[in-house]
């Protein structure tokens, strides 16, 4: 049980062109957010979806594929981890950003 600590599995499309840094070392990361979908009905019987945004990043390998391969609208199946940060902002406001560090990355839908 303790692999299932902290494990999150999304499945959803992108909702922007993945960015692709590369440090000095040579490490490659890729950052991209997901949106995942829920659809329930309300008291008057009206379709509702609701949206989620993720942040996600990813490291070496498969950054690699993510740049190769990805594009934004592209439907994808993630597992990975949630990590939680703060930084301040250029006016000295803490900021927080939760993302899920992918280490598990499947395509899905047509190919292109």
């Amino acid at each position: 049980m303790s692999t299932l600590r902290n494990k999150v599995q999304l499945i959803g499309n992108l909702g922007n062109n993945p960015e692709i840094i590369t440090l000095d070392s040579g490490k490659k990361l890729a950052k991209f957010s997901i949106a995942t979908n829920e659809s329930y009905k309300n008291a008057e019987g009206e379709k509702i979806t609701d949206t989620q945004w993720h942040n996600v990043i990813a490291w070496n390998k498969t950054a690699e594929i993510i740049e190769k391969y990805l594009e934004k609208g592209n439907e994808v199946a993630i597992e990975g981890k949630l990590t939680s940060r703060s930084y301040e902002d250029k006016e000295g406001v803490k900021k927080y950003i939760t993302e899920i560090v992918c280490s598990e990355l499947l395509m899905l839908g047509s190919k292109q």
